[in-house]
Parts: structure tokens; C-alpha cells; sequence
């Protein structure tokens, strides 16, 4: 049997022929069985958890019907529950955060790629790589003692006074400047996504060829011209997806969002109206729904709704990542 053979063999499970004279060769299928038992694990996990949302949540859904999830009544004393305010709050604050983290990352990453010198790349790669272990409670902590406030004096009464008088732009920014709201939630999930798409856009600019880098600096491009000709172009779609990724991990922060976007059960256009997510309304209220209830069974199956839009999002950004990387 040539040596290809016998490696094929050996990928499939077979022992090695020179194995055979080595001491502690038959702990080798023991060894494979727990790496199957590792990687099997994961996959058990995932579908105990997609089983308890959908089962449990199954009951509410069969309560209310398929308006469950347009419904804008979330009322535990009269026991009517629907998602129609947790979608929307989910999906404004996270668009918010891919507008305010988007162009941030991009500067960050072209800046570490291209412009920094080498004795700054290394300090900044740090601290974006320590920011993005920050854990969500500090950001949310942060975000009431230092952002609210600031929102409150500095950046909500202005731009409240500024656009009050132009037709469309006045229902976008109305409202109390309490500092809590959809605007202060996207800003700090911004703050928390901007280091993991900003790892990742570096990652996709330091692919591109330098001989295409090189060669538009040669015929006299800027630096700005070379961003947005060379670099942007060749890694477009993994920018895409890498935005997405970030995109997906907004969706389910839970903590920093509870904490300052205000937990009101209301659709506003404002930016500044109090609202509510999926994952916040989860945090605030599971502890408080008696096993079995409606409330508990509405909250499970709020708790399907935000893992069906995650696994979406990150589907299709996991796609366009794999796609986009040469």
C-alpha cells in the first residue's frame, strides 16, 4: 500500500501502521473520541438552546397568532404581549451603532495599515484589543455616568433647538433631552462594536496586493485617493460583511442598552425617545415571569425572534466575509 493510501487510512480512523511499536498508541482512539466529544458538544448545546425558545416560546406564539411579532402591546397586568416594539427598538439602535461605528473603523483601520508608524500600530492594536474585552455592564456603567449626562446638557437641547423648525427632521430629533434614549444606546453600542469590525478591516486592507497600492502611489494618488480606488474596492464585500458581523454582535448586547435607553414601551421616531430591545426587555423582565406563565412563554419566544435575526445577519455576513478575503 503506497503512502497516500495508508494517509487515508489514517484520516479515516484507521491506526497507524508505525503507531503500532510506539508505547501509549491506544490512547490515539481515545484522544479522537474526545475531540468528536468536544466538537459534538457545541453542536448539542446550539440545539438545546433553539429547542427551549422554540418550544417554550411556541405557546404564546399559538396565543396570539402571527401578530405576536407586530403587536406594540407589551402589558403584564392584562397578560397581551406582543414583539412590535422590541424588533423595532433592536434593529433602530443597532443600524444607529453600524452609522456612528462604520466610518470610525474605517479611520481607525486605514490609519493602522497605512499611516501610523510602526512605534504607534502596536499600542493602539492593544488598546483596540483590550477595549473589545471591556465587558458590557462597564460600558453600560459608562454610558450612565458619563454619557447621559453629557447627552443631556451638551448635545441633545441644540440640535432639539436647531432642527425644531424643519418639517421632517424635527420628528427626529424631539423629545426630552433626558440623555437616555435610542441615540445614547447606539452611541454605546457603536463604542462596542468599533473593535471587532475595526480588527476586521484591518485584517481585509493588509490583504489587499501592495503591488496595486504601490503602483496608484506611482502615478501620483493621494492617500485618500488610494483608500477609496484601491483599497476600498478590493476588500468591498468583506467590508460588507465584516460591517454585518458587527452588526449582528449590536443585536444582542443587553446590559449597556438596558441601562441607558430608557426601557419604555413605545415606537418613536426620535432619537431621543426612551424605547426598549429584545435583549434589554429579556434582562428586565424574565427574572419576574413565573415558569410556565404567558409572560415567561412571551419572552422565550421574544428570545427566538432576536436568535433567528442574529443567525441571519451573521449568515449572511459570514458569506460575504469568505467571499470578499482573497
Amino acid at each position: 500500500m503506497d503512502r497516500g493510501a495508508v494517509a487515508s487510512e489514517v484520516a479515516r480512523g484507521a491506526p497507524s501502521p508505525g503507531a503500532r511499536h510506539v508505547p501509549g498508541a491506544g490512547l490515539d482512539p481515545i484522544f479522537k473520541a474526545a475531540l468528536y466529544g468536544c466538537s459534538g458538544l457545541i453542536l448539542i448545546l446550539l440545539a438545546s438552546i433553539v429547542v427551549l425558545l422554540f418550544y417554550g416560546g411556541w405557546p404564546a406564539l399559538s396565543h396570539f397568532g402571527p401578530s405576536f411579532y407586530w403587536s406594540t402591546v407589551w402589558n403584564p397586568v392584562t397578560e397581551n404581549f406582543g414583539a412590535g416594539v422590541m424588533i423595532y427598538g433592536t434593529l433602530f439602535t443597532g443600524i444607529l451603532a453600524l452609522i456612528i461605528a462604520m466610518p470610525m473603523s474605517f479611520g481607525i483601520a486605514f490609519f493602522l495599515t497605512e499611516i501610523a508608524p510602526v512605534s504607534l500600530r502596536r499600542p493602539i492594536g492593544m488598546a483596540i484589543q483590550l477595549l473589545a474585552a471591556v465587558p458590557s455592564i462597564i460600558f453600560g456603567m459608562w454610558g450612565v455616568v458619563v454619557v447621559v449626562p453629557l447627552m443631556a446638557a451638551y448635545v441633545e437641547p441644540p440640535l432639539i433647538a436647531l432642527f425644531s423648525h424643519i418639517p421632517v427632521l424635527t420628528y427626529l430629533f424631539k423629545g426630552p433631552a433626558s440623555g437616555l434614549g435610542m441615540l445614547t444606546a447606539g452611541i454605546i453600542l457603536a463604542f462596542m462594536v468599533i473593535p471587532f469590525i475595526t480588527a476586521m478591516f484591518v485584517e481585509i486592507i493588509e490583504a489587499v496586493p501592495t503591488m496595486l497600492k504601490e503602483s496608484a502611489y506611482g502615478v501620483g494618488c493621494t492617500t485618500y485617493e488610494v483608500f477609496r480606488n484601491v483599497s476600498v474596492p478590493y476588500g468591498r464585500t468583506a467590508l460588507v460583511g465584516a460591517t454585518m458581523l458587527g452588526f449582528g454582535r449590536a443585536l444582542g448586547e443587553t446590559m449597556a442598552v438596558t441601562y441607558v435607553i430608557g426601557n419604555a414601551n413605545r415606537i418613536s421616531a426620535s432619537l431621543f425617545a426612551s424605547g426598549s430591545t429584545i435583549a434589554s426587555t429579556i434582562a428586565n423582565e424574565f427574572p419576574d415571569a413565573p415558569a410556565g406563565s404567558l409572560r415567561n412563554q412571551s419572552l422565550l419566544e421574544l428570545g427566538f425572534v432576536l436568535f433567528v435575526i442574529s443567525f441571519i445577519v451573521l449568515a449572511i455576513s459570514r458569506l460575504l466575509v469568505r467571499t470578499g478575503v482573497k
